[in-house]
Order: C-alpha cells, then structure tokens, then sequence
C-alpha cells in the first residue's frame, strides 16, 4: 500500500512539472519566434541574419491595431493599409519611439485569419504567399526587423504583421534607452514580455484544470 501510495504521489508529480513546462511554452511570446523563423530562413539561404529591433516591432503592432481588427481590409482587391505619415504622428508615439530616429520601411508581412497558428505555421504558410513574398524576405535593403502578434478582443482573428528597415541597427527606431510601450492585447519581438491573449489563457486554465482535476483523483485514490 505504501509503494501505491508514492507512485500515486509521483504521478501528481510529474502531472504538475509537465503542465508548468506546458504552460511555460504556451506564454512565450511568438513574435519573437517569428523573427527566429525569418532568420533562420535567411541563413538557410546564405543571407545575413537581421537585427530585431523592438522599436519597429512595437510599431508593428500599432500597425496591426490600426486595423481596428477588421481581416477583410487586409490584402485582395478592398486592401488597405495604414498611411504612410501615420508612423510619426501615431505610431511611435504610442511606442515611445523618437520621431527623428525613425527610418524607412523597406518591406512588410500582413496578414489575418480567423484561427491561430504557431509561428513556424504562421511564418510559412500564411506570411509566405508568394515570390513576392519571397523577394520581400529575400531582399538585401534590409538590416533590421520586428514583428507583432496579436488577436482582437481577447481572441480571433488574429493578425501578424513583420515590419522591414535599412536602419541602423541599436540607433534607428529608438526609445531613448527605455522600453518601447508595452500595449494589449498583443506583444511584439525584443521585448521581454510574454504575450496575452485569449489563446494563451485558455491553454493556460485548461492546463491547469487538467493538473487539478488528476490530482484530485489520485488524492481521492489514496483516501485522503
């Protein structure tokens, strides 16, 4: 009985360390896997790995919210997109970013739909359309990059958008040696955060409820 008793004791064990590890991966922030996705693409084909600059990813959420999470503006032949002056008077401002070390924008990813997806998924299948998109990846203008992820609303659709620049790396797009703005929902690369949405709670309280729900039944085994 006692040898049940610890084998039932280590099962809640391990149930737990697997969800907290679980639960670790599903909070890490996916823009930051997306730029480890593009790069390594990048040196796959012999090209520089670039700079992630959390500066321009932070506008690259801004740039997302600009779509006030409308999917049907994004691509196709009703597309739109953010003017172009809306990067000095909005977008770094929210950020943070100063307005004179602002630099051009040489390529750009968007992209929206209803279900999300892991960033290799989202990197691959949905960024990278086309040979345009190829070229735009491909491009040697660039030197840095930033990307955001986020849902609306707490959930669905969800956008990705990467963000390109010939930049000077560390000194373009900067927030004066502070943070770039932290907003939500959403998160952006470089930027230490982990990104909230309603994808990453609710795995999270399923995790959870599992790992509650076992032990449980493992104590209710052992008659406490």
């Amino acid at each position: 009985m006692a040898m049940l008793q610890w084998f039932l004791l280590l099962c809640i064990f391990f149930i737990s360390t697997s969800a907290a590890k679980v639960q670790t991966k599903v909070t890490d922030n996916p823009a930051d896997e997306l730029i480890a996705a593009l790069n390594s693409n990048r040196t796959a084909n012999k090209l520089s790995s670039l700079y992630s600059n959390p500066g321009l990813a932070c506008l690259a959420l801004q740039y997302i919210k600009a779509y006030g999470g409308d999917c049907k503006v994004v691509g196709g032949p009703d597309g739109k997109k953010p003017a172009e002056s809306e990067f000095a008077q909005e977008f770094a401002p929210n950020c943070g970013v100063q307005a004179s070390s602002l630099a051009q924008i040489t390529g750009r990813f968007l992209a929206c739909q209803s279900k999300y997806a892991e960033p290799s998924e989202a990197f691959n299948d949905i960024l990278i359309r086309n040979s345009k998109s190829l070229d735009i990846l491909y491009s040697k203008n660039h030197t840095e990059v930033g990307a955001a992820v986020s849902g609306s609303g707490g959930g669905g659709p969800y956008f990705w958008c990467v963000l390109f620049s010939n930049g000077k790396p560390k000194s373009s797009f900067s927030t004066g040696g502070v943070e770039p703005k932290v907003s939500r929902p959403g998160c952006f690369s470089g930027s230490n955060d982990q990104c909230s949405g309603a994808n990453t709670l609710s795995q999270t309280i399923y995790l959870w409820t599992i790992t509650v729900g076992a032990s449980v039944a493992l104590l209710y085994a052992l008659g406490v």
